[in-house]
């Protein structure tokens, strides 16, 4: 979710300005929200995936020093669009972007961020079913979407859809809609506005995306593979400990691994030393369940990133 679109490239993809040009003809380019309440958290991700840049004050492209990659920093509502057309060759964007904009592009993978719901929404009390509202007035950031989910439910009469940049959630109390289509995460700006939820038409989070003609294939997947270790180590922990070789069984239930646990024996033939990968939010009772079944020597470490041959 990354909130409201640019006015002009969200209600006509035509006036989308490409990105900036460069020198660096040979470079995969990677288009990055250059704003939103995700940057922070896409950025720290690239670094952890170990893409290394210094982006100069007012300028919206870096250059990452040991990989031949350009990061273009882009309005995440345009991404979809860019990579579809070949503008540049990969983007993280959300699957709305990519639904709405109604571009070709392939679906990488996806980041576990940024999950909320595409919904039809009405002011509280007023409407039980979409189909009231097909044929009435309906404002949206989505006309795409909207129009194609109303047409399914209108019966003569078409929905006046009418598209708007931001501020969605206060047409209804302007007395400009009937009803608005919309993002919710948690439903408390949707609430502060006397709304409620009456269906969800998609259900979204981002993802990272390529454009299926890029020439650079290989890149794109090692910059996958590094995305995904990121991911996968900031999940995960890494606890090791030992274990009578009686009770092993025991542990192997409590640390069963992502695929399996790594056991390795000690000098002393009654016992075992264990490494297993476990959930992050649920480390510190995994812990407390391993010294309840006799295991000793318990450490959990963090981990930086991972290759999990995925």
């Amino acid at each position: 979710y990354y909130g409201s679109r640019p006015r002009e490239a969200a209600c006509d993809p035509q006036l989308v300005p490409h990105p900036e040009r460069h020198d660096r003809r040979g470079e995969l380019l990677f288009g990055v929200p250059k704003k939103g309440r995700l940057h922070e958290k896409i950025v720290g991700m690239l670094k952890g995936a170990g893409l290394e840049y210094k982006r100069e004050a007012r300028l919206d492209i870096a250059h990452c020093r040991d990989l031949p990659v350009s990061l273009v920093f882009l309005p995440a509502a345009d991404i979809a669009t860019y990579v579809g057309e070949g503008d540049v060759d990969m983007g993280i964007t959300g699957e709305d972007i990519i639904a709405e904009s109604e571009v070709d592009v392939i679906e990488l993978m996806r980041l576990g961020m940024g999950k909320c719901r595409l919904s039809v929404q009405a002011p509280s009390g007023t409407t039980q079913d979409p189909r009231q509202l097909a044929g009435k007035r309906v404002v949206t950031s989505f006309p795409v979407l909207t129009k194609k989910y109303f047409a399914g439910l209108e019966n003569g009469e078409a929905t006046k859809v009418k598209c708007i940049s931001g501020s969605v959630e206060a047409s209804c109390g302007l007395g400009l809609a009937d009803g608005i289509v919309d993002l919710v995460e948690t439903g408390t700006t949707m609430r502060a506005a006397g709304l409620e939820e009456v269906s969800v038409i998609m259900h979204t989070e981002t993802v990272l995306i390529a454009n299926p003609h890029s020439h650079h294939k290989e890149l794109i997947e090692l910059l996958r593979k590094r995305i995904s270790g990121f991911i996968t180590a900031s999940r995960y922990m890494m606890v090791t400990y030992n274990v009578p070789r009686h009770l092993l069984h025991v542990a192997r239930q409590i640390t069963p691994g992502k695929k399996s646990p790594s056991i390795q024996p000690l000098e002393d033939e009654a016992w075992v030393a264990v490494s297993a990968l476990v959930e992050k939010s649920k480390a510190a009772t995994i812990m407390d369940s391993l010294e309840a079944a006799g295991a000793t020597d318990i450490l959990l470490s963090a981990i930086h990133s991972s290759r999990m041959g995925d």
